[in-house]
């Protein structure tokens, strides 16, 4: 049965030269170097039919076409076809990284016209938990943060200005049942990075504040 175009998945540029540009994923779609590709990145690092997007009954699927620099998926080598998850991050070589959505309903919104993130307060940094993207005014965080950082700072974002203990912030992270094993340190650590992702673009706002001995709240100052 054939879907609307607004159920349709979605693929996304997130960095490299195809940042910002978005295709509905039809039946298939070759990414490659070959100017036939229906998705056409003009770096050297990409092979003329470098991957491949193929709908199918149980949704859509990503297949490395037997690529020199490989393709990964959030991460993880691609050998083999995979199915593909809403909030999926396709890497194609060192060149060009795609998010994928399950839907046009979940498409990320053009820079500029960012009112329908919602945030619970709009402020300097906003976030848009359906496409993982974070703003820090009108400059994107680029390349996107990694899963948990996102998660830390969707976690804070949700919370603003209130204080989100860190025992509580070590279970949403990484599970209830694994935080037992987690040290301060893994936290501190993944706070350090947080920061100074969010800092290359704005040095100026410290964002993720310390209150000792309680936890870590989001100060997030008006736009």
């Amino acid at each position: 049965m054939a879907k609307n175009n607004e159920d349709k998945p979605v693929l996304v540029g997130q960095s490299g030269p195809l940042n910002g540009q978005r295709w509905m994923i039809g039946d298939k779609i070759i990414i490659g170097r070959d100017v036939e590709c229906e998705i056409m990145i003009p770096n050297r690092q990409v092979s003329r039919r470098h991957a491949c997007l193929t709908l199918t009954n149980s949704g859509a699927t990503i297949e490395d076409l037997g690529s020199k620099n490989g393709t990964h998926l959030n991460g993880a080598l691609v050998s083999e076809p995979e199915l593909l998850k809403d909030g999926d991050m396709i890497q194609i070589a060192f060149a060009q990284q795609f998010i994928y959505l399950s839907s046009d309903a979940t498409m990320p919104l053009e820079m500029g016209t960012m009112e329908g993130i919602s945030p619970v307060r709009e402020g300097l940094l906003k976030l848009d938990k359906s496409s993982r993207q974070v703003w820090i005014g009108t400059e994107e965080v680029i390349p996107p943060l990694s899963a948990s950082q996102f998660q830390l700072l969707e976690l804070l974002y949700e919370r603003q200005d209130r204080v989100v203990p860190r025992k509580e912030i070590i279970s949403e992270i990484w599970g209830a049942e694994n935080a037992l094993d987690v040290s301060e340190q893994a936290l501190d650590a993944l706070v350090r990075r947080l920061r100074e992702r969010l800092a290359a673009i704005d040095n100026l706002h410290p964002f993720i504040i310390t209150v000792r001995g309680h936890g870590l709240r989001l100060d997030n100052p008006p736009s």
